[in-house]
C-alpha cells in the first residue's frame, strides 16, 4: 500500500506506556490542534445545505463518496450472494425466560474463486412466548475462541457483572437478540486480506487503494444478517438495532451509517476510526490505525494521512459519519477517562455535537448541549444520545441507559394516524 501511495514512512501512533516519548496525550489543553471540523451542511462547491432534499440528493452522497474513497474503502459491485442455512433450533431458557435459539450459517457463493470459503456465523434468539414478531438487537461479538483466550489473559475484564446481562435485559422487554461474529466474514489481520470476503472478491490478489478494509467488510456482513432477519417471521425487521463495542463499535457505526434499514445503534467505546474525531489529539491516534496492526481495517488511501498528510487534511471526520445515520437514533457510550481514555469519550461527544445540525435539519433533536456532561450523566432526550459510565472498557454499564433511550423507537405497535 505504501508503495502504491509513493510514501516511505508513517508517523508512530500513540503509546499506551505513559513513560514512552510517544505516550498518548490525556491533557485536554493539548487535545485540539485542529479545532475546525468539516461542515456536513456545506457542499463541495461551498454552497450551504438548507433543506432535506439537498441533504439526501447532493450532500449525503458527497460525504459517502469521501468515506468510500479515502477512509473505509468501497464495497465492490460483485459481492457474493449469501445462502442462509439453519443448523439447529433449540428451546431453552435464558434466566427465567423461555427462548428459541436458531444457529445459522450464511454461505457466501465462492464459485468465482473456490479456494476461499466464507461462512457467516450467526445465532438468533427470540422469546418463546412471543405472539407476534419482536424487535431485535444484533450484537457484533467476539468468537467463543477469542473470548476464552481473553478471559484467560484478562479475567477481571470478563468477570460476570452483578444483575442481568444485556441479553436478559433485552428479553425482559419482549425483544430478541442476535449474535454475529464479524471475523467469520473477514479475518482481523493484514494476512487475512487474501482470505475472507475481501480475498474472495479479489480472488486472493492485493487490494487497490480504494478497496474496502475489514471494518467495511464487517459492516457489510451485518447488513447480510439483516437480509436474513427480513425473512425470519419471528422478527420485526423494521425494528432491528445494532450494537458493538471497541473495534466492533466502529463496524456497528459503519453499518448504521451505510445501511438505512437499521433502526437504532448503540455504539460503545468505538474511538479512533469510529465515533471519535480524528482531529483530536487524545488517546488513540491515526498512526495506531494506519500501523501494521490495524491498517487492514481501512482503505489503502487512508495511510497517506499518517504519512505526508495529517489529520487536518482529511476531507471528512467522525461528525459526518454520525450524520450519515440521521435521522435515526444513535446512542454513543464510553467508560471513564481513567480506564477507557484511549477511546476519547469527549472526542466522541464532540463528534455527536458536530452531527447535530444534520439531525435538526431533518426535523430531529440533537444532544441538546455543546457542554461535555459530568460522568454518568445521560443525554437521551433527542435522537442523539450519549453517556460516559464510571467503569472501564466495557459496554455493560450503559446498557440500561441505552434501553431506556431505545424504548420510544423500538416498539412494534402500529403507528397512529398522522396529525
Amino acid at each position: 500500500m505504501m508503495d502504491l501511495l509513493h510514501i516511505t514512512s508513517l508517523r508512530r501512533g500513540a503509546d499506551g506506556d505513559p513513560k514512552s516519548p510517544n505516550a498518548a496525550n490525556y491533557d485536554e489543553t493539548k487535545a485540539n490542534p485542529y479545532p475546525h471540523l468539516p461542515d456536513p451542511l456545506v457542499l463541495e462547491n461551498g454552497s450551504k445545505v438548507t433543506n432535506a432534499e439537498t441533504w439526501w440528493k447532493q450532500r449525503r452522497p458527497e460525504i459517502v463518496e469521501l468515506f468510500d474513497r479515502e477512509i473505509y474503502g468501497r464495497v465492490p459491485a460483485n459481492t457474493p450472494k449469501v445462502r442462509w442455512e439453519v443448523l439447529s433450533t433449540t428451546k431453552e431458557k435464558n434466566g427465567d425466560i423461555p427462548i428459541i435459539t436458531k444457529k445459522l450459517k450464511g454461505h457466501l457463493d465462492h464459485s468465482l474463486y473456490p479456494p476461499v470459503n466464507v461462512d457467516i456465523d450467526l445465532s438468533v434468539t427470540t422469546p418463546a412466548n412471543a405472539t407476534a414478531p419482536v424487535p431485535l438487537m444484533i450484537e457484533l461479538a467476539l468468537s467463543p475462541e477469542v473470548v476464552a483466550a481473553l478471559t484467560k489473559r484478562f479475567p477481571a475484564l470478563f468477570a460476570s457483572a452483578s444483575g442481568p446481562g444485556w441479553q436478559q435485559q433485552v428479553l425482559a422487554k419482549g425483544w430478541g437478540y442476535a449474535t454475529y461474529i464479524p471475523t467469520s466474514v473477514q479475518p482481523d489481520n493484514g494476512e487475512g486480506l487474501a482470505r475472507g470476503v475481501i480475498g474472495l472478491v479479489n480472488q486472493g490478489q492485493p487490494r487497490k487503494l480504494d478497496d474496502w478494509g475489514a471494518l467495511r467488510a464487517w459492516a457489510w456482513g451485518a447488513s447480510r444478517v439483516l437480509d436474513y432477519l427480513e425473512t425470519d417471521k419471528s422478527v420485526d425487521a423494521k425494528h432491528v438495532g445494532i450494537e458493538g463495542h471497541s473495534r466492533y463499535g466502529k463496524a456497528s457505526l459503519l453499518a448504521m451509517a451505510y445501511d438505512q434499514r437499521f433502526a437504532i445503534g448503540y455504539i460503545s467505546s468505538s474511538g479512533e476510526a469510529g465515533a471519535k474525531l480524528f482531529r483530536r489529539n487524545f488517546g488513540e491516534q491515526i498512526g495506531n490505525i494506519a500501523g501494521s496492526g490495524e491498517y487492514h481495517w481501512m482503505a489503502g488511501n487512508f495511510l497517506k494521512y499518517d504519512g505526508p498528510l495529517t489529520e487536518k487534511d482529511l476531507p471528512v471526520d467522525a461528525n459526518e459519519l454520525i450524520a450519515l445515520c440521521a435521522p435515526r437514533p444513535v446512542f454513543i457510550g464510553a467508560g471513564a477517562t481513567q480506564g477507557d481514555g484511549w477511546v476519547d469519550g469527549k472526542g466522541m461527544f464532540l463528534a455527536e455535537v458536530g452531527a447535530g445540525p444534520v439531525y435538526k435539519l431533518l426535523g430531529k433533536k440533537d444532544l441538546g448541549t455543546t457542554e461535555f456532561p459530568p460522568i454518568e450523566t445521560a443525554l437521551i432526550d433527542g435522537e442523539l444520545g450519549f453517556r460516559q459510565h464510571s467503569g472501564g472498557h466495557t459496554p455493560a454499564p450503559n446498557w440500561p441507559t441505552f434501553l431506556k433511550f431505545a424504548d420510544r423507537y423500538m416498539s412494534s405497535a402500529p403507528a397512529g394516524p398522522k396529525r
